[in-house]
């Protein structure tokens, strides 16, 4: 039996002949929404002076309807003309087009989108006018952009857990305007592993100074939202960081990140030898023993320092923060260099601001990637790959300090 919903459906679609019917500037949806705004419109009104237009009941209130006024709403499906009944005391409050709101539900989202992706404030100006017969401002995308940015400040400080067995320290390149210059600044991430194997990013911070002082402040605002330990850091050469890391937390265990050492290596090397470059490096890092990989790090030497000596030279230079690396068991090892927990986001990240010639602030910055690591982060609800066979290696090794969940 067909009920009344799809009577009423039918009625409607009965002159349906193309898509632009329903979807176009003109068409049925579009009109619908606007009658049925008018209509909550007048509904609420009816409500705030307590009897129904032309009623008895009206007389003598002190109150009643006066006239209308008309609203242009940025919506979904192009702007909408609405008229809001007004009362002749100034006292109706409408809820469901509140006053001095000019855009409706899913307008402002549909912005978010698009800016979360990478594209300017040029192209999402471009592709409303063309999708939705919307034009906007420059100021208008700002400001509801901008309001994201209170969320922003609540995730930056919200609470950590006591334990990360893994964090990961990376970073990216910006061009950033800083006082009319354009800047290359560095923004760096913590990539948490949690204890459930989850990858999480924990915070993202812009270089503002040099050194140990900037990195002495990081890791002292991950200790005051709740981080009493992490097991092994993994960091990227970045000068004075694994200092500041050790007087902070001075049980963790500071390595060189394997994956930033295979990166930075093969920047190095032409195309059509990064295979197998790629492949003599994987023999280091994949030697059972620290003599092994010494015995590795020569050969690499002997075969490639010919073409690209800065390599191997990278790799004695830092072999001190990289050994380490070979104190932990194997199902250790492949999660520390599996490489998807970085490499992964990273490309994401570098398409979503490879279309930016600079940003006009830090908080720009900040907001972008926020913004773009929301969309990323949404698939990241599975155990990063041999962690349930690390994670006994963790309980293992780091027993006690594991006491505190």
């Amino acid at each position: 039996m067909i009920n009344r919903r799809d009577e009423l459906i039918d009625e409607l679609l009965k002159d349906y002949k193309k898509p632009e019917d329903i979807i176009d500037e003109n068409g049925l949806l579009k009109e619908l929404t606007k009658a049925l705004l008018e209509r909550a419109l007048n509904s609420e009104l009816t409500h705030h002076l307590g009897y129904d237009k032309y009623s008895p009941e009206g007389k003598n209130t002190g109150n009643s309807r006066n006239g209308k006024s008309t609203k242009i709403l940025k919506s979904d499906h192009g702007e909408l003309n609405i008229s809001v009944p007004r009362d002749r005391n100034s006292e109706f409050v409408p809820q469901i087009v509140q006053k001095g709101q000019r855009r409706f539900t899913g307008f402002d989202d549909k912005i978010l989108s698009m800016y979360a992706r990478g594209m300017t404030t040029r192209d999402i100006q471009s592709h409303l006018e063309e999708i939705y017969g919307v034009e906007v401002s420059a100021a208008l995308i700002s400001t509801v952009t901008d309001g994201i940015l209170a969320e922003v400040k609540e995730w930056q400080n919200r609470p950590l857990d006591p334990v990360y067995p893994i964090v990961y320290f990376d970073a990216l390149r910006m061009k950033i305007r800083d006082e009319g210059r354009i800047v290359n600044k560095a923004v760096y991430l913590a990539i948490g592993i949690n204890m459930d194997g989850i990858k999480e990013i924990l915070g993202i911070w812009i270089e503002k100074e040099e050194g140990a002082n900037f990195w002495l402040k990081v890791i002292t605002e991950l200790q005051n939202r709740g981080l009493k330990d992490m097991l092994i850091a993994c960091v990227d050469g970045l000068k004075g960081f694994p200092e500041a890391i050790e007087s902070v937390f001075p049980q963790t265990e500071v390595q060189f990140c394997i994956v930033h050492m295979v990166r930075n290596s093969l920047r190095f090397v032409s195309y059509k030898h990064r295979k197998n470059a790629a492949s003599d490096l994987k023999n280091i890092y994949r030697a059972a023993t620290v003599e092994q990989a010494e015995s590795a790090l020569q050969e690499f030497k002997n075969k490639w320092d010919d073409r690209y000596p800065m390599i191997s030279k990278s790799w004695s230079n830092n072999w001190g923060r990289v050994i380490p690396f070979f104190d932990y068991p194997e199902q250790i090892r492949k999660v520390i260099y599996t490489t998807n927990a970085i490499e992964s986001l990273n490309s994401s990240l570098r398409k979503v601001t490879k279309n930016r010639n600079s940003l006009p602030n830090d908080d720009a910055a900040i907001k972008l990637l926020y913004m773009a690591l929301k969309n990323i982060t949404k698939k990241w609800t599975m155990p990063i790959r041999n962690w349930a066979l690390a994670v006994q290696q963790f309980s293992i090794r780091f027993g006690e300090r594991l006491a505190v969940l």
